[in-house]
């Protein structure tokens, strides 16, 4: 990542809808430019999608809260559990925005949404469905203070910190 990656990639967060040949325009290089450092940014798995960024709380999910989950570590004799079947298990639940393998005192945490307190017990017996959860604590988000966020750290990797 170079500095003009770092100007590309904030113009592209602060204006998503910006065409090619007027994100060249402003920043002053040739769209060939542009496209071919767009295109290198995505085939390095920089950029990884350009859909739009959904707010669950507009979509009618204003609960956050985060699963720490205990497993069943997987057995050769009965193949169930483990990371990859909970993993499986979780993405069935649309509640669950993601899940990540962690150290410390649970195996997994899971970032779910729900559209009340009271839902949210509905998709805890959802997560805890599996077998090969063994245990589950929540913890549920009061306030987002700081938001999830990439263009910082795509403008210091750019040394535009």
């Amino acid at each position: 990542m170079d500095e003009l990656d770092g100007r590309l990639l904030a113009l592209l967060h602060d204006e998503p809808r910006v065409g090619v040949l007027e994100a060249s325009r402003r920043l002053g290089v040739a769209r060939g430019t542009v496209q071919a450092r767009l295109d290198k940014l995505v085939a390095r798995g920089v950029v990884t999608g350009w859909g739009p960024e959904l707010d669950p709380a507009a979509l009618g999910y204003p609960v956050t809260a985060f699963l720490t989950l205990e497993i069943r570590q997987a057995t050769v004799a009965d193949g169930t559990g483990g990371h990859d079947a909970v993993a499986a298990h979780l993405a069935t639940i649309p509640e669950v925005l993601e899940a990540h393998t962690v150290t410390g005192a649970g195996d997994l945490v899971a970032r779910v949404v729900a559209r009340s307190n009271t839902d949210l017990q509905r998709v805890i017996d959802a997560v805890l469905a599996s077998d090969a959860v063994v245990r589950c604590s929540t913890t549920i988000a009061l306030a987002t203070q700081v938001a999830y966020r990439t263009l910082p750290l795509a403008l210091q990797a750019a040394g535009r910190s």
